[in-house]
């Protein structure tokens, strides 16, 4: 067995010998956090299902092949692939959706052509902002975003765009 499939096991157990050497109850704190993770899921479950609702209506409606369609000429003027507008439209809404973005890009063009790099160079440069500020926004009890998400959309414009503008430094 390998020792990175024993990982959780050695970490469950360092934890309870730390535990028992401080005089904690490990099995009530173990409960504690438990209850404590159950309830910030529950009450982070509405704003998730509401973002995965929007993805799959941006997808569906054909609202997000339009947008990308009119953004083609800024894409071109900023050197960036006009094939990766879609992973650029969704990354900031899902990361599972830019994930599949990009793998049909992969898919298509190839994990080693210019297109499949950018992407690459994409998804692990930006965040997945509304899912980000949903999850701790809520958890953190905070209602009112102010210019959290504005100015997370211009971190990830410019992620976008130095993705490209690197991978074509780069790789082309």
């Amino acid at each position: 067995m390998a020792l990175l499939s024993l990982t959780p096991l050695l970490l469950l157990g360092f934890s309870c010998l730390y535990a028992l050497a401080l005089g904690v109850d490990a099995y009530g704190a173990l409960l504690t956090g438990a209850k404590k993770g159950l309830t910030l899921a529950l009450e982070l479950l509405p704003a998730l299902v509401i973002l995965f609702a929007a993805v799959w209506c941006l997808r569906a409606s054909g609202l997000s092949e339009l947008l990308c369609r009119l953004a083609e000429p800024l894409f071109r003027f900023f050197g960036v692939p006009e094939e990766t507008g879609l992973l650029m439209l969704i990354r900031p809404l899902s990361g599972s959706g830019a994930l599949a973005a990009a793998g049909e890009l992969m898919e298509t063009y190839g994990p080693d052509s210019l297109i499949g790099r950018t992407a690459s160079v994409m998804i692990g440069s930006s965040e997945t902002t509304f899912y980000v500020i949903s999850v701790y926004y809520s958890a953190a009890g905070v209602r009112r975003t102010g210019w959290a998400i504005p100015a997370a959309l211009c971190a990830d414009l410019a992620c976008f765009l130095s993705a490209a503008w690197i991978s074509r430094l780069l790789w082309a």
